[in-house]
């Protein structure tokens, strides 16, 4: 089992009596793209800076890197990029200055300059003024002002935040790549649900400072596939019906042209087709409404998640 790149322990705050955070339990495993996901006031932010030492840890214990971060703080920040929404640049000076000024304060290499510009794919407009520069472009550099320490986690708040789709694209594959070919551990924090589900592989879901769900994706789907309806259409639909119901299966009111049945796993899908060819039975089409992870989330942060699917 990987190590974890991130754990939090009891993780307790309050902005005076309010609560904010209540023992949240964070388990980050090292080389993750780690979506967290919250909706509005789940206490996403303060999570996110609290990681980043923008706040004190009162209560509970923050690991990073396996060290303390009420002892190692510095330590801990020199290993951790960080791009929280929109990068604070220099507007006019150029892409390259612009790293220049950051790889001083961090004490990179000068030669990392080119090598983060390559990886961004701004080396073409390296000498532009960023004032030229588009969104898209411009949350490209902010990654790039992180990866000049060459750190092994970068933590993203909502790196897509007003991108059109093209920009949503390119920070995407950028996060994948850094991911895939670079080793970087990526903690992604957004509101674009269809991002983390392409991007992520663990994630972890809290609401009103607490944590309800954390695992992977994968379990996640898998806990919710007792709900999925398995809709087919066969040679004839009037026999296949008739057929299910003497087998048991629970079906749905019949649609045209359409069977609807209630399935509890993929092996059940599988028997269900066997027993429709085996009788003679032509299936053109089996497909089930998956739930996807925007209606997972709203289940969940609603109180509607099945017991699996929360832990």
């Amino acid at each position: 089992m990987k190590p974890y790149i991130i754990e939090t322990h009891g993780l307790s705050y309050s902005f005076g009596k309010r609560p904010v955070l209540q023992n949240l339990e964070l388990r980050v495993p090292q080389g993750a793209i780690f979506g967290f996901l919250g909706p509005n006031g789940a206490g996403k932010s303060t999570t996110i800076r609290i990681l980043l030492g923008l706040l004190p840890v009162p209560k509970g214990e923050v690991l990073l890197h396996g060290q303390d971060l009420k002892e190692q703080r510095l330590d801990i920040l020199s290993r951790t990029g960080a791009l929280i929404e929109m990068p604070t640049l220099y507007r006019h000076l150029s892409g390259y200055d612009n790293l220049e000024m950051h790889r001083r304060m961090v004490r990179a290499p000068k030669s990392r300059i080119a090598e983060v510009l390559q990886i961004v794919g701004l080396s073409q407009d390296a000498r532009r003024k960023t004032i030229e520069y588009s969104l898209g472009m411009s949350q490209r550099l902010g990654i790039a002002l992180a990866l000049l320490a060459d750190p092994e986690l970068l933590i993203l708040d909502e790196p897509t935040n007003g991108l059109d789709p093209s920009g949503i694209r390119e920070v995407r594959e950028l996060i994948l790549r850094l991911n895939r070919e670079f080793g970087k551990t990526i903690f992604l924090s957004s509101h674009l649900l269809s991002e983390i589900e392409k991007c992520a592989t663990e994630l972890a879901i809290i609401d009103k400072g607490a944590t309800l769900y954390q695992g992977s994706l994968q379990h996640l789907y898998e806990g919710a596939f007792q709900s999925n309806v398995l809709r087919l259409e066969t040679s004839n639909n009037a026999v296949a019906h008739k057929l299910l119901l003497d087998h048991q299966y629970p079906l749905l009111p019949q649609e045209a042209d359409v069977v609807s049945v209630q399935v509890q796993d993929k092996r059940q899908v599988a028997l269900l087709n066997r027993l429709l060819v085996e009788n003679g039975l032509d299936v053109y089409s089996l497909s089930t409404n998956t739930l996807n992870l925007e209606d997972l989330f709203l289940n969940i942060t609603q109180g509607e998640a099945t017991p699996d699917a929360v832990h």
